[in-house]
């Protein structure tokens, strides 16, 4: 059985190993109240909470067609690894650059957290819901 030190460090080598294949870095945007201090008027707008975070994009599926009745339709699956504190909320806003292109993404569901990652599914930015 592993002592506690050992168990760390091993947490620790996980980490740094996983995030040594980091090839971008993604903004986290979230939509909320925003008070402007001089009219005292509260608005909705963008707020970037988390901002040149490292990260990777994974494609699951590449841009496999699927023939329906009304056409072909595009699928991908898109996946994000963050480091583990970052608090990304369902719906956010993730503007990911990596290999020099630059997509915005939705964080479609909640996050699986691991000790050295968490793992994000992704959609196409659509729009605020």
């Amino acid at each position: 059985m592993l002592s506690e030190n050992q168990v760390v460090r091993a947490r620790d080598a996980a980490r740094k190993a996983i995030e040594g294949t980091y090839e971008g870095v993604c903004d986290i945007i979230e939509y909320g109240s925003v008070r402007d201090k001089k009219s005292k008027i509260t608005r909705q707008e963008e707020i970037t909470v988390f901002q040149n975070q490292p990260c990777k994009l994974s494609f699951e599926k590449i841009a496999a067609s699927v023939q329906t009745d009304t056409g072909a339709a595009v699928s991908q699956g898109v996946k994000l690894f963050i480091a583990p504190e970052i608090e990304v909320k369902c719906g956010s806003k993730i503007v990911v650059t990596q290999n020099g292109v630059t997509n915005a993404y939705s964080a479609s569901g909640q996050s699986a957290v691991y000790s050295s990652h968490q793992e994000i599914m992704l959609e196409l930015w659509k729009g605020w819901a």
